[in-house]
């Protein structure tokens, strides 16, 4: 009776995320529309990175690699073989996926702070290649899709990703499917053990288990949200450059994660709003708006020291996953 009750709690706190995320685009100003379809990628994103760090307890500083490869896969696919956006967008997501893989072999070799610095190296490494190949990728100035790339034809129906509507149920649809997937997982006996390795890995595999093979899945899974992140935002912005592969994209969904609340299913998305309106708000004030986003970021840690979502749980509503 318990365990009915705290999943139809789950199931409606959830659920009514989604449901007020549908609502908004009816209420929303053209301006705002627009924001809230880029946060709903970039939350996408946000949550390939809880998998990691939230619920495997792995601090990457390499993710804009993923990301970008995502963007970069898609977009280059698009712009230079005029590939359908349906497979382009395969094509980013599985980059993004295959490359965490690849990654994961060498650097799941190491643990913590050590583990860290190499997806920072690595990142670092895919960002100086996006500007080396300048001929190819255009580095910062990057590469535009045009309007007629971003459509394609389907049962009759012109799909037009430039579409506001349109781009934002997609947007909508991305971050539902990946919201079901993290509950699915971390809810899942895999995702226990994706815990117990957080809490305690030297006990993990101790119990049998093997730690490097689930963190390497963890990243795998990391990965592919982060590419089809990557690989969404490009097609519907129809913008990929190599800005997207610096640090701050790495650092970014750290902040959103840990605003929002580390292992939690809805802290991503609560971080990534937040953060998103608390530097436009800023900079609609002054230039030097990192200042007041830095000192409400303290303040904003200091009352929520798990994040919002972490500390609600913590508190109040422990059924939170």
């Amino acid at each position: 009776m318990i365990g009915t009750d705290k999943r139809l709690r789950v199931l409606a706190l959830h659920g009514g995320v989604v449901l007020v995320l549908f609502a908004l685009q009816f209420l929303l100003p053209d301006y705002d529309h627009t924001n809230f379809t880029s946060i709903m990628v970039l939350a996408t994103y946000a949550m390939g990175y809880n998998i990691l760090v939230g619920y495997t307890g792995l601090l990457s500083l390499g993710h804009a690699m993923f990301f970008a490869a995502g963007l970069y896969g898609a977009g280059m696919g698009v712009y230079y073989f005029a590939l359908h956006p349906v497979l382009a967008f395969v094509i980013g997501s599985g980059a993004g996926f295959v490359l965490a893989a690849l990654i994961g072999l060498i650097a799941l070799r190491t643990t913590g702070v050590a583990f860290m610095i190499v997806t920072m190296m690595f990142a670092q490494a895919a960002f100086l290649v996006t500007l080396y190949f300048n001929d190819v990728t255009h580095g910062d100035e990057g590469l535009t899709l045009t309007q007629a790339a971003r459509g394609f034809d389907l049962l009759g129906w012109h799909v037009d990703l430039t579409n506001p509507t349109l781009r934002y149920n997609l947007a909508l649809s991305l971050f539902t499917g990946a919201l079901v997937l993290c509950l699915a997982l971390v809810r899942s006996p895999i995702g226990r053990v994706l815990v117990a390795i957080r809490e305690n890995e030297e006990r993990t595999r101790m119990l049998g288990y093997d730690a490097r093979h689930y963190k390497l899945l963890a990243l795998s899974l990391s990965g592919l949200l982060s590419g089809a992140a990557g690989a969404a935002y490009v097609l519907f912005f129809g913008y990929v450059g190599s800005s997207f592969a610096a640090i701050q994209y790495s650092i970014y969904p750290l902040l959103w994660v840990l605003l929002g609340g580390v292992g939690t299913v809805v802290g991503p998305v609560i971080g990534t709003l937040l953060m998103f309106y608390l530097i436009e708000i800023s900079r609609d004030h002054t230039s030097s708006y990192m200042i007041v986003v830095g000192v409400m970021l303290v303040l904003l840690v200091l009352w929520f020291p798990k994040g919002i979502a972490g500390t609600i749980r913590a508190r109040w509503w422990g059924w939170i996953p």
